[in-house]
């Protein structure tokens, strides 16, 4: 029998905190039941502690993901300059989000949802390196047209085929997201950064590392290749 890890539990308030809501307003989306453009529900407390109700962290993580706030609908983009380059806590609010670090958690959490920066910078020193990440004007406004969970329009191209990945490598060969969904049978990016981010995964909630020297790639996940197999394995006796 396969075995998962324990979720972790956060509160309205903690939630709240994440999305740059409020409490209250973190326990009207669940009262109300309201949808996010997938047309899925807020998601069920998994539990309560005293009066107040636990939700499954990549859960609710998830349905933020695919939900479009309300104040959104129809929200027109200030008008820039579509080569402009802007950091992310600046791409957070040109594409409306009151949260500053939207974009960041995007990035970091839901791989293959969200553009790939247009410049990569290291900066810093040697002791203490750090990246800054821009996107251009343009590819934000692409982004907000076609972004998951809005449904395809007309002229809309369909995300990227997955690349071939041989079973039979290097098993210490360290792949990225793309690569592991391939292996782990996945039809799209974005399904696998779903299952990822809900703990259906649990074998690569560890990564190997970093991806270096990559460009565009430099700070994103990596796993080896056996990693993802004995993943592959396992789901394959569920």
């Amino acid at each position: 029998m396969t075995s998962h890890p324990e979720p972790r539990l956060i509160d309205a308030a903690q939630i709240a905190a994440e999305q740059g809501l409020t409490p209250a307003r973190i326990s009207g989306l669940y009262t109300s039941r309201e949808q996010n453009t997938a047309g899925t529900t807020f998601p069920e407390p998994v539990t309560t502690r005293g009066r107040a109700r636990l939700w499954d962290h990549a859960e609710v993580t998830e349905w933020f993901t695919h939900r479009t706030p309300t104040r959104l609908h129809g929200y027109k983009p200030p008008a820039r300059d579509p080569q402009e380059l802007l950091n992310a806590a600046e791409a957070s609010r040109f594409l409306g989000y009151k949260n500053p670090n939207q974009v960041t958690t995007f990035v970091r959490d839901h791989p293959g949802y969200f553009p790939e920066p247009d410049v990569v910078e290291e900066l810093g020193t040697t002791d203490n390196p750090y990246r800054r990440q821009q996107w251009r004007v343009q590819t934000l406004l692409n982004w907000l047209e076609t972004r998951p969970g809005r449904g395809r329009r007309a002229g809309t191209k369909p995300a990227p085929p997955l690349p071939e990945v041989p079973v039979d490598g290097d098993p210490d060969e360290l792949l990225g997201a793309s690569e592991a969904a391939a292996l782990l049978g996945y039809k799209s990016l974005s399904s696998f950064s779903s299952s990822l981010s809900q703990g259906n995964l649990p074998l690569l909630k560890t990564t190997d590392g970093i991806a270096e020297n990559a460009g565009r790639q430099n700070g994103r996940r990596r796993w080896t290749r056996r990693r993802i197999l004995e993943q592959a394995e396992q789901r394959s006796r569920r």
